[in-house]
């Protein structure tokens, strides 16, 4: 009797579980398709893309909770035709909006999302051969294809960060809430999380999927509303405008050219200032200019932030000097920083010690 009254309660708890998990996605969607401010991040502006894809994404990650759970209600049958059409749907779609989201916070160029659609296929024609030659080998292959898919899918996102990661540093001096490495290596996890979830058996490993899921919602829905739209950028199809200077203008000159108009006028202690800006301020054009900070085998994240971390030592010891109270974290927003981590991370960077070591030798 108490065993049976435990696995009422157990029963009780998950369906709460799995109401909550099926709920939650969808007041995110909604909150993303209908918000009129960003609640999380006031004044960021997120990528329309972006947010869309999301929206998407919990929009299918809970209607599969109201149909599995209809399924179980009305049939329960894991060997039905209902429970394989259910099974197809849920993965082709839950992939192809997945694929679609992380594809879309990649703002380096317009990734296209019909080869993930396309790679569903193979999948789907296993599924109708099972459902007309009901064989556990076909069964195994289709498990192990989309393993397999997930893993291909994984490794491409690893390399498409990497990408994405040397494009923002060629082309931007902030980086703040741009990098997205650690959300999406997260999210790649929890998405072979899934496919493991699908195949399982074990009550208490689904119990700690369903939690994960809750974990996921909020984590995708703190990256796409932090994550600022990059609208200034090189691939998205943008004309480039025409500039002042001659198109043959002779690399050699850009130094004087930067000296001039970014280093006199102190133009790097803008916040945001991006290559194609730059480019623009010096009379030239953004291809020159990346072909500079490539001769000098440096980023002009580096050169930006080598100027910034230039103007903080020379204000420190200007206020030392003067017998000043000192800041680091107010000296810093003065070079340029909107985040001290921003900062700090490249101070360690340019001088190799972080900003206490270096402030406590300086002043020996």
């Amino acid at each position: 009797m108490e065993i049976l009254e435990q696995t009422s309660i157990q029963l009780i708890l998950f369906y709460v579980l799995y109401g909550v998990t099926g709920v939650v996605p969808l007041l995110a969607a909604l909150y993303l398709l209908l918000r009129r401010a960003n609640a999380i991040a006031p004044g960021v502006t997120p990528p329309v893309r972006l947010q869309r894809w999301t929206a998407a994404f919990f929009v299918v990650a809970s209607s599969a909770h109201v149909w599995w759970l209809l399924f179980y209600i009305y049939s329960g049958n894991l060997q039905s035709v209902g429970c394989l059409v259910l099974t197809m749907v849920d993965f082709v779609l839950l992939f192809v909006t997945f694929s679609g989201m992380l594809l879309a916070m990649l703002q380096d160029r317009r990734r296209p999302v019909w080869p993930a659609l396309a790679a569903m296929i193979p999948f789907v024609l296993l599924v109708g051969a099972y459902m007309v030659h009901q064989s556990l080998f076909i069964q195994q292959i289709a498990a192990g294809y989309l393993v397999l898919l997930s893993l291909v899918f994984t490794g491409h996102m690893v390399t498409a960060i990497r990408r994405y990661e040397r494009w923002l540093n060629e082309n931007y001096a902030d980086l703040e809430n741009k990098r997205v490495w650690l959300s999406l290596a997260v999210s790649l996890v929890c998405m072979l999380l899934f496919v493991i979830y699908v195949l399982a058996v074990n009550m208490v490993f689904i119990w700690l999927i369903h939690i994960i899921e809750l974990v996921l919602v909020g984590l995708l829905l703190w990256r796409v509303e932090t994550l600022p739209s990059l609208s200034n950028t090189p691939n998205n199809n943008q004309t480039e405008q025409p500039t002042a200077a001659p198109v043959t203008i002779d690399l050699s000159h850009i130094e004087q050219l930067l000296k001039e108009r970014c280093v006199a006028k102190e133009l790097y202690l803008q916040h945001d200032l991006t290559l194609q800006q730059l480019a623009l301020a010096l009379g030239t054009n953004r291809t020159y200019l990346s072909q500079y900070f490539s001769r000098q085998s440096i980023t002009y994240n580096t050169y930006i932030n080598n100027l910034r971390i230039d103007h903080f030592i020379r204000l420190y010891r200007e206020d030392a000097a003067a017998h000043r109270s000192i800041s680091a974290q107010q000296l810093a927003t003065r070079s340029g920083y909107r985040s001290y981590s921003t900062f700090s991370h490249a101070f360690k960077q340019r001088t190799g010690q972080s900003v206490t070591v270096w402030m406590r030798d300086a002043d020996q």
